[in-house]
């Protein structure tokens, strides 16, 4: 495989795997395992110039991702009340 591109701050990267910078190497990917479609939040290292998934973070299907997202409200409420 050739080796992924840096995702600049922000941005999204027009590879085959979508990826969104969260803050440093923590990385927001759409990525296809076994034929499925997941959404991965992971924290990324960089070995020989590539940057490879790490052991911390989690992967959701899209059901998840929508389930998460349907909550962002209710979290952001309960935050504001204790920051």
């Amino acid at each position: 495989a050739p080796p992924e591109k840096k995702a600049k701050m922000g941005s999204r990267t027009d590879d085959k795997e979508p990826t969104w910078v969260l803050e440093g190497k923590k990385l927001v990917k759409v990525r296809e395992f076994k034929g499925k479609v997941y959404v991965d939040i992971r924290e990324f290292y960089e070995k020989n110039g590539e940057l490879l998934p790490g052991k911390k973070g989690i992967s959701m299907t899209p059901e998840q991702w929508r389930k998460l997202l349907s909550l962002s409200d209710e979290v952001n409420e309960t935050i504001s009340t204790r920051c």
